[in-house]
């Protein structure tokens, strides 16, 4: 496994930049509200909006107005709450045509599934699930959940350590397991299966639909949609939160270091540990004060409405309700606050013209990142 040193903004320099604010700050537009929970915002390569519900609901946003009809009611098999829930979405570009969708959900059993459904117009068919694939989950946290499609088109999804704390069965850092990893999937077919230039393949004992490793609980990761690179918020024990960066053309196979690193220090052991082969963090932020503890990654803005933001990291955090953006100056990622929300940022997304949106969970309402 090769080395890859990538700077990492440090706590002293984040501490310095978040006394600053941007010169411009992009209002939050409310777009719609009456949600309950709301963890997940997609698009389906249209001029609608996706709003996918903790408890098993995805609802249609359409024109600022909620359609009243749920696009998708699976709560009769959904176990909803904590960390557990309805927690990824994702639409191929061809479902205009196919009408098939992906969800990632956690069952009744406590165990997460990943499943196809298929759709005619607003509404989808709750009985045309397929099971897709199924993980036990060890404890009831870290559940991960995020879905994407990339731009090789294959589904991408990730998930968490298994939960406890401190990743008790080093899951992190198994390849013989899935929990604490990226995974990328084939699902072109009727199955999901793991493409042939996935990097473990042909590794004995590993899983083969690995894509990475080393990962806590990855809640949210996204791709540049101009350049293919792929940002990965992953979050922390009890130190700190970190964004992770593939760059676009790589052969997978990166090990972001947990739990032997949490952020770009040690955590098993606490000193000296082994780094070799481990991708260090773009950037990372410590828990405690007004920063937070619970990243929520976000996505590198290309929409046209917010000319400032364009090529800036959005991002932002559960606990302390703060969402930032992150810009590559001079090889270092510079932090700016956007906004001190007051709610819990749950999650962040886009629209098929890559205008950002981010939700707020407790109040149930989605707002749009710039003006009307």
């Amino acid at each position: 496994m090769r080395t890859t040193r990538t700077t990492t903004l440090t706590v002293a320099l984040l501490v310095s930049l978040l006394a600053c604010t941007a010169t411009a700050q992009p209002p939050l537009t409310e777009v719609a509200r009456g949600f309950t929970s709301p963890v997940v915002i997609a698009h389906a390569h249209d001029d609608r909006l996706f709003v996918g519900e903790q408890r098993g609901t995805v609802r249609v946003v359409r024109d600022g107005a909620v359609l009243e009809q749920p696009f998708l009611d699976i709560t009769d098999r959904v176990r909803g709450g904590g960390e557990r829930g309805l927690l990824g979405l994702a639409f191929p570009e061809d479902f205009a045509a196919s009408g098939r969708f992906y969800v990632y959900y956690t069952d009744l059993n406590g165990d997460s599934v990943l499943s196809r459904f298929t759709a005619a117009g607003d509404v989808a068919d709750p009985a045309s699930e397929q099971v897709l694939l199924t993980q036990v989950q060890p404890y009831s946290n870290h559940n991960g959940g995020q879905l994407a499609f990339g731009p090789d088109g294959y589904l991408y999804l990730g998930l968490g350590d298994g939960g406890s704390g401190g990743d008790p069965q080093g899951n992190g850092q198994r390849l013989d397991t899935v929990l604490g990893k990226l995974l990328r999937l084939d699902v072109s077919g009727e199955g999901a299966v793991a493409p042939p230039d996935n990097p473990f393949v042909d590794r004995e004992g590993a899983r083969p639909e690995i894509w990475a490793y080393g990962l806590r609980n990855p809640w949210r990761f996204s791709f540049d949609r101009e350049t293919g690179d792929l940002y990965i918020a992953d979050v922390g024990q009890n130190r700190f939160e970190e964004v992770n960066l593939q760059p676009a053309g790589s052969a997978g196979g990166e090990n972001h270091g947990w739990n032997v690193m949490e952020g770009a220090e040690c955590f098993q052991p606490r000193t000296g540990c082994d780094t070799d082969g481990l991708v260090m963090p773009i950037l990372t932020y410590p828990h405690g004060g007004r920063w937070g503890s619970s990243i929520s990654g976000g996505y590198l803005y290309r929409g046209s409405a917010v000319p400032e933001l364009r090529g800036a990291y959005v991002f932002g955090d559960f606990v302390s309700g703060r969402i930032w953006r992150a810009d590559l100056a001079g090889g270092t990622w510079e932090v700016t606050l956007l906004h001190e929300t007051g709610f819990n940022v749950s999650t962040f997304g886009e629209d098929h013209g890559g205008e950002l949106y981010v939700a707020d969970y407790g109040g149930g309402v989605i707002y749009r990142i710039g003006g009307p």
